[in-house]
Formats: structure tokens, sequence, C-alpha cells
């Protein structure tokens, strides 16, 4: 397994800590997948406060937590969380953390109201992601990334983290799935994103606050996409289409029997890692 490649998961959601969606069901059965073909795995979601804790066994990992991360000024912890599936043989990570992550809704109030904080949520959970990856010293060849809130990593992993020797090599595989674009974020959001090297033309798609101009953001950093839906919206069908020689894999049928998404998803991940040189 020395040699074997390596694939990130980067998820919104996976079953069965979250409801049976083709979100979670691509998050619980691709990484699977991916194992079972001989590559290795890590994969990463948010520790949202439904999950019960008790019930799906997770634990804190004492190792990668105590890491402080900044979002608009404040320090706050990171705490990691893992959990094994074990009919799977495959540990899942939590990115945790109190302020962002022990409410007991997802991302909208008992309202339907979008939490205000929600861009703060999701530029923790990414560099919550990319900070962890590097403590386990384990170098990625691609990132998969599914969800809205996994939208926020790309950007960070192409422009901050690009020289560091675990992310240097990585590609990101996007896929989209056209939730919770109707989102809107908080006007400094720019300011927030902001960190290390990363600059506010950077992110000039966010002048307009939107979980549409998210995925573009997202849509530009990532070297392949993986459309999950057959109605993506036509903005970002458009966008999509603008970006000249982007690798796309069309939409396939996803479900809890069904494994020909998984080997085609991966035939997919294979044509983005050089091959090792052979020694002749």
């Amino acid at each position: 397994m020395r040699n074997s490649k390596k694939v990130l998961f980067v998820n919104s959601e996976i079953f069965p800590y979250m409801p049976e969606s083709k979100i979670s069901i691509v998050g619980r059965y691709l990484p699977q997948g991916t194992q079972e073909s001989g590559k290795q795995i890590r994969s990463f979601m948010p520790r949202y406060g439904c999950i019960n804790e008790r019930r799906n066994q997770l634990h804190e990992v004492i190792r990668l937590s105590g890491m402080n991360i900044v979002v608009n000024k404040v320090d706050r912890p990171l705490v990691i969380k893992v959990s094994s599936i074990s009919s799977a043989r495959m540990q899942v990570y939590f990115i945790d953390n109190e302020d962002y992550f022990h409410r007991k809704q997802i991302w909208k109030d008992e309202d339907g109201k979008y939490f205000d904080d929600n861009d703060e949520r999701g530029i923790f959970f990414a560099r919550g992601v990319l900070e962890t990856v590097k403590k386990l010293r384990w170098k990625p060849d691609v990132v998969h990334c599914q969800g809205w809130v996994s939208h926020f990593l790309p950007v960070y992993l192409k422009k901050v983290y690009k020289n560091d020797p675990i992310f240097a090599d990585a590609k990101i595989v996007l896929s989209l799935y056209g939730e919770d674009l109707d989102i809107r974020f908080s006007d400094d959001i720019i300011s927030k994103y902001l960190f290390g090297s990363l600059k506010s033309e950077d992110l000039d798609l966010l002048k307009e606050p939107t979980g549409i101009n998210l995925a573009k953001l997202a849509i530009k950093h990532s070297d392949g996409i993986i459309l999950g839906t057959d109605s993506l919206h036509p903005e970002l069908e458009s966008y999509i289409g603008s970006r000249k020689g982007m690798p796309i894999l069309q939409p396939m049928t996803i479900g809890v029997e069904e494994t020909e998404y998984i080997e085609e998803y991966n035939r997919f991940f294979d044509s983005f890692i050089t091959p090792p040189p052979t020694n002749e």
C-alpha cells in the first residue's frame, strides 16, 4: 500500500451520519469503493449537532485537535473527531467546533432561514480539513469535493497551499449537485475568507456573495467536474462551458445498490493521477 494512490474526500454529508440523499450516499459508498480499488482514502465532513456521538461512536482524536483557526478575527479551537464504518473498513473524520457545529439545525434555523455565519462555518471547515491533512502528513493525489460547504476549499488549496509539499501535486475534482444555490452570505465574506497568500482579487466572484458565485469560485479552481445532477442551474452550466478544456464527467445513476458510478468516478480520478516513473 506504500505506493498506492491517495484520494481525499471532503463531504457535506455522509450516510449513516446524515439521512439518505444523493450526496450522503456518494459520501458513504464512493470512498469504500475507492479503497477497495486499491487506493488509500481519507474522508471528512462537519460534525453537525444533530449527529448522535454515542450512537455513532464518535471520539476525539487528541493528537489532531488543539489547533486554533482564526475566522473573522476570532480564534476558535479546531476539534477533530473520528468514527468507523466497520462494514466498509473505513474511518470518517469530523471537523468540530462548539460555536459553529453544535446547533441542532444544519444550515438553516427553525424558521428555515440560513444562518448568518454559514460563510464562517464553511471557511472553518475548509481550513480545518486542510490543516488536519497536513498534521496527518498524508499527501493526496486527488481531492474530491462534494456538497456546497466543500466549495470553500478549492481556492485555498490552489492559492494558499499550492506550494505545501503535502498538497503541491493534488488535483481537485468537484461534484456539483446544485443544492443551496439560493444561499446568500454576509457582505464581508471576502475579508473573512482572506488567509495566507489569498488576495481580495482572488475572490472577486464573491463581490455578489451568493451560493451560485461560491460554486463558480470552486469550479474556477478545480481540475475536473463531476455533474451529480441532470438539472444543474443554467448559470453554472454556462460557467462550466466557459472553462475551455475542463474535463467533465456526465451525470450517472446514483443509489445504494448502484456501483457503476463508483467505477466511473475512479477512472475519472485516475485520469488526473500521473503514473510513477518506471525504472528501466
